[in-house]
């Protein structure tokens, strides 16, 4: 089964689909045993968690690339992956639909901002007219290499617009083959359900913490329709608040143990790495290859 039909199916049996944030291939394991069925890879978290940088635009399609890979070679989830404004012209979005699809990605979304793009939560984002975000759609649309490759169109028209202008956007961008909806910065639970009611196709509701957005649970969501719930960073958080803390108890304390609680064991890390079953295989080889020689 190819990754977009794993997603395409993944969406139909799980009403809402929720879909964690993994920033590399070990947390996309980590996902994968707590029985997600799909899994998420943040621009802004390739920017920050991979080369220490703002999302502000500055990561590359490759600089993505090498993460999508990485996720994908390590887990059978079907992956959906943030590729901003598509990194240029219709060539390039062209380029990004048909590398995505070779490296393993299920689904992307492309967003209507300007290409020097900023956080959607951040003020003074600004995005590009209708007709020029429904080309870049029908580019990557007519780009993909696997009809079942889902894309998203990714609105930040809601905040600038309000929801009539937004809602019009969505329906000009349908027109050209979009498999889903990526609704940013939303402020109230009844504006999912608006956009519901008006638009056609899967609508995902972007859960991120300390942003515009209420943390409204997948109860509230689904009563109003929502298809896809997305935790884009909420695990990097953790990871990141927990690192902070043994960074800082080694200098103050001297020592990581007040925080061992806290981490993962060997044995944990062992298990999810499937460490015994490649240590046998690595021991098997060694003798042998010592039969051989001898």
């Amino acid at each position: 089964m190819q990754p977009g039909e794993k997603f395409r199916k993944a969406l139909e049996l799980n009403s809402p689909l929720i879909i964690p944030g993994t920033i590399n291939a070990y947390s996309a394991k980590l996902a994968e045993r707590a029985n997600h069925k799909a899994i998420y890879l943040s621009g802004s978290g390739v920017a920050a968690a991979s080369y220490g940088l703002p999302d502000l635009g500055i990561t590359s399609m490759n600089d993505v690339l090498i993460d999508v890979k990485r996720i994908t070679n390590a887990t059978s989830l079907p992956l959906l992956v943030d590729i901003d404004t598509g990194w240029g012209d219709a060539d390039n979005i062209s380029k990004t639909i048909f590398e995505m699809n070779k490296a393993g990605c299920a689904a992307v979304h492309i967003e209507d901002q300007v290409f020097d793009k900023r956080c959607g939560h951040r003020p003074n984002n600004k995005i590009v007219s209708i007709d020029e975000m429904k080309e870049r759609l029908k580019t990557a649309v007519s780009s993909k290499i696997d009809d079942s490759f889902f894309i998203m169109a990714r609105t930040d028209a809601l905040a600038s617009e309000g929801i009539t202008g937004a809602i019009k956007r969505c329906e000009a961008y349908i027109e050209e083959g979009i498999d889903g909806i990526f609704l940013e910065a939303v402020t109230c639970i009844e504006e999912y359900e608006v956009f519901k009611k008006n638009l056609s196709i899967p609508v995902l509701a972007n859960i991120t913490e300390f942003g515009k957005t209420p943390l409204f649970n997948q109860n509230q969501l689904k009563e109003v329709g929502v298809d896809m719930i997305l935790y884009p960073l909420t695990a990097f958080r953790a990871m990141s608040a927990s690192a902070e803390k043994i960074y800082n108890s080694i200098i103050k304390d001297g020592t990581q143990e007040p925080l061992l609680d806290i981490m993962q064991t060997r044995e944990e890390l062992y298990e999810v790495l499937d460490y015994y079953n490649f240590e046998k295989q690595l021991d098997e080889q060694f003798e042998n290859t010592k039969k051989e020689g001898s």
